[in-house]
């Protein structure tokens, strides 16, 4: 894994050498072992390495023969042997034994058609000397981020935002519009990006920028469409997927340094723990997160997997006082502002990875989206059920599975909230966004901490719900429900969120590359091809992969209700030991000077905080709270 960075000219002449050293001087974390550029004429590539495969002659940029053709790459190719053994076979002569070379062969040989080939997480920069263009591309599901600034025949990229900004023509402004999609959705949405003028390279497609400018385009889509084969059985299925999740993971093993494995103690990752331990690796490494907060804490369950499976492992406990300390320093990874602290302990983890002396580990990342196990999967079905009768008394008591710790309590308020929650638009089931509005309603709310001016360009709701749909497959209202609550969750949340923030940017921070075998193409695809009742069976979630699991993980692992990954929140930045940043960031002044927020509300839910430090605040507060505070220090670091 590495960073890459690159200046493209065609409207002039540039020297461009010392911007491309001060580019990749910002991506140090990402490659710490090697950097290189390549400078000649249009065009300026750079690259940080994190060293993986082919320690000894794999530094970039790589080019091919007769040096017609350069690339700058960051990711992994994981069927790189077999791609290898097809070009040499075919006349290609290589000079590293790294996967990288692959591509700049395979381009040779297909064009643009080399995506089709690649197993990877990859975000590339190939540059064709013949042809003048520059191909910029990103792996299928969005793993490996790429951002770029194009204007005027000018384009300047990077692997992450801050390396574009070493470009100081380059104005730095937040995008008022994304910063309301991520008080709605959590996210950007389509190519956007937190920051005004930067965009993305959308996951699944390649951009060509030449002379004539830059034309994006789409190789791969994400396809939950169902249409399996309905005669199929329960056994086949779990068949065929335990064959692909176990060669997904043998290729991801490939490295030529040790790889280790992130261990939650849910399914997904002691899955991922157990097949490696049993079919490839005798001497497994784990790494998990605890919390001194008994509430998000599940070392017991961590334990438990550790001794069923025995593993090395190692483990960090996360208090209060650690969130607070490091979430200055996750915010400027992240590049984005963010409604949660969970992050945060994953930035921990990665640098106990790092001291440990290990740069890779597997996560079970992805299987949530894939085999419908979030809660947002359950309370779709639930409505839809609910819906065909609306003034049934019973039907809504289903929610009572889904929060039987709100239920058990007997508060009759907290019932009639919940219920009353779930029952707004309960009749709109043809909304392509039935499965996700009233997540996105609720997180909405926050809009009341914008200062007017902001509001008033933000835009309404109904317009972020028609962007979104813009998005959408042209057949997607063909496809079961499940299906295209799946999808929209997939390709928003898991990309823009999921494997950024609290992905590839706490496990670049420091110089981890994290493998997710769940998100191998071939087992997405698969899983998109599984019929829906295989997934969510009733309100039993990732139901076909529990079924892979029975035998190999114990069995109470493998049925007990998801825990959702979350972190404190309040604690940690009020109390007796608060980092002194929040009250700068969070005073009047500060909030009147960065004008994002209305100061007089920012100033009421502070005093709550300070006011009542044994009490909690809302789950809609706690999310308050996080947004603004890391929008002020985005805005503060990148002093917009």
């Amino acid at each position: 894994m590495c960073g890459i960075a690159g200046i493209i000219n065609f409207a002039g002449v540039e020297e461009k050498e010392s911007l491309l050293w001060r580019m990749i001087g910002l991506l140090q974390h990402r490659g710490p072992d090697a950097s290189g550029i390549y400078n000649d004429g249009p065009v300026g590539l750079a690259h940080a390495r994190l060293s993986i495969i082919d320690l000894e002659s794999g530094d970039q940029p790589i080019h091919n023969e007769d040096k017609s053709v350069w690339l700058v790459f960051n990711g992994e190719i994981f069927n790189y042997p077999e791609l290898r053994k097809e070009l040499l076979a075919k006349g290609h002569q290589f000079y590293t034994k790294s996967d990288t070379e692959v591509i700049v062969h395979l381009y040779e040989e297909k064009g643009l058609d080399f995506f089709y080939d690649l197993n990877g997480q990859f975000a590339l920069a190939l540059w064709d000397k013949n042809r003048e263009k520059l191909i910029l591309g990103r792996d299928r599901l969005g793993i490996r981020p790429l951002y770029y600034y194009c204007k005027d025949g000018r384009l300047v990229f990077g692997s992450e935002i801050k390396a574009v900004f070493a470009d100081r023509s380059i104005v730095k402004n937040l995008d008022t519009e994304t910063l309301g999609d991520i008080f709605t959705g959590w996210t950007p949405l389509g190519e956007k990006t937190p920051f005004a003028g930067i965009r993305q390279i959308p996951p699944g497609c390649w951009g060509c920028f030449s002379g004539r400018g830059l034309e994006i385009n789409r190789y791969w889509n994400l396809s939950f469409d169902g249409s399996g084969e309905d005669d199929r059985s329960l056994d086949d299925w779990t068949e065929e997927l335990s064959e692909v999740l176990t060669d997904a993971i043998r290729i991801r093993l490939r490295a030529d340094v040790p790889v280790g494995a992130y261990l939650s103690g849910g399914l997904d990752s002691t899955l991922i723990s157990s097949l490696v331990k049993k079919k490839f690796n005798n001497r497994l490494c784990t790494f998990s997160v605890g919390f001194t907060d008994a509430q998000f804490d599940e070392t017991v369950f961590q334990k438990e997997a550790v001794n069923s499976l025995g593993t090395e492992h190692r483990s960090i406990n996360c208090a209060e006082e650690d969130i607070g300390r490091f979430f200055p320093e996750v915010v400027r990874h992240a590049e984005a502002p963010m409604l949660r602290t969970a992050p945060t302990p994953l930035f921990q983890l990665s640098q106990l990875v790092q001291e440990s002396d290990f740069k890779v580990v597997l996560t079970g990342e992805g299987a949530d989206e894939i085999f419908a196990g979030y809660n947002i999967f359950k309370e779709d079905q639930v409505r839809r059920f609910w819906a065909r009768q609306p003034d049934s008394v019973m039907r809504p008591r289903l929610l009572e599975r889904l929060y039987p710790y709100i239920f058990e309590e007997g508060n009759s308020r907290a019932r009639s909230f919940l219920e009353g929650f779930f029952k707004r638009n309960l009749s709109d089931t043809g909304n392509p966004t039935y499965s996700h509005l009233l997540r996105w309603l609720n997180t909405r709310q926050l809009h009341n901490f914008f200062t007017p001016e902001v509001k008033e360009k933000v835009g309404s709701f109904a317009d972020y719900v028609e962007r979104f749909k813009a998005l959408l497959p042209k057949d997607f209202m063909a496809w079961p429900s499940l299906s295209r609550a799946q999808y929209n969750e997939a390709t928003n949340f898991m990309p823009g969120y999921l494997l950024s923030s609290q992905g590839d940017r706490m496990t670049m921070a420091h110089s981890i590359e994290g493998r997710f075998p769940f998100l191998d193409h071939r087992v997405v695809e698969l899983a998109g091809r599984i019929p829906p009742r295989y997934k969510l069976n009733g309100l039993n979630e990732k139901f076909i992969l529990k079924r892979v699991a029975q035998g190999l993980i114990p069995e109470n692992l493998a049925k007990r209700p998801k825990q959702p990954y979350r972190a404190p929140i309040k604690t940690s930045f009020f109390g007796e030991k608060a980092p002194q940043y929040v009250a700068e960031m969070l005073s009047e002044k500060v909030i009147k000077e960065y004008g994002y927020f209305d100061s007089r509300k920012v100033g009421r839910l502070v005093t709550k905080c300070e006011k009542q430090s044994g009490a909690l605040l809302s789950e809609r507060e706690n999310m308050a709270l996080v947004g603004i505070l890391s929008t002020q220090l985005l805005s503060y670091q990148f002093k917009v």
